[in-house]
């Protein structure tokens, strides 16, 4: 049984910088791509940042490119997203999703972590 767990929200004043951390457990972890999403209330939820199983491809969704980057050990079946330059607007829940490599959709989801950037 595939399990996806987040860690590493928290509170943060704008420009400050944090690290969530996601580990999946229960399966080959470079057999999946990962990804970040957020969610805030009453919004849908949006792509922040993919990558592959490598870690040799990523994307970025253009309201964080340049401020946060995506990375994996695949080693510790762990995906990071760091966040530099944190803004208000970042403010949401973040979800850490594995799909399985060439498929379409995310099958596994964590609970999710909060981040709150204070202005």
């Amino acid at each position: 049984q595939v399990r996806v767990v987040e860690s590493g929200g928290g509170l943060v004043q704008a420009g400050d910088s944090l690290r969530l951390s996601c580990v999946l457990s229960g399966r080959t972890f470079s057999d999946f791509a990962m990804a970040w999403f957020r969610q805030t209330p009453g919004k849908a939820r949006e792509s922040v940042a993919t990558i592959n199983w490598s870690g040799g491809n990523t994307d970025y969704a253009d309201s964080v490119k340049g401020r946060f980057t995506i990375s994996r050990e695949n080693s510790k079946s762990t995906v990071y997203l760091q966040m530099a330059s944190m803004k208000p607007e970042d403010t949401a829940r973040y979800y850490c999703a594995a799909k399985y490599s060439g498929g379409i959709e995310y099958d596994f989801w964590g609970q999710g972590t909060q981040v709150t950037v204070s202005s």
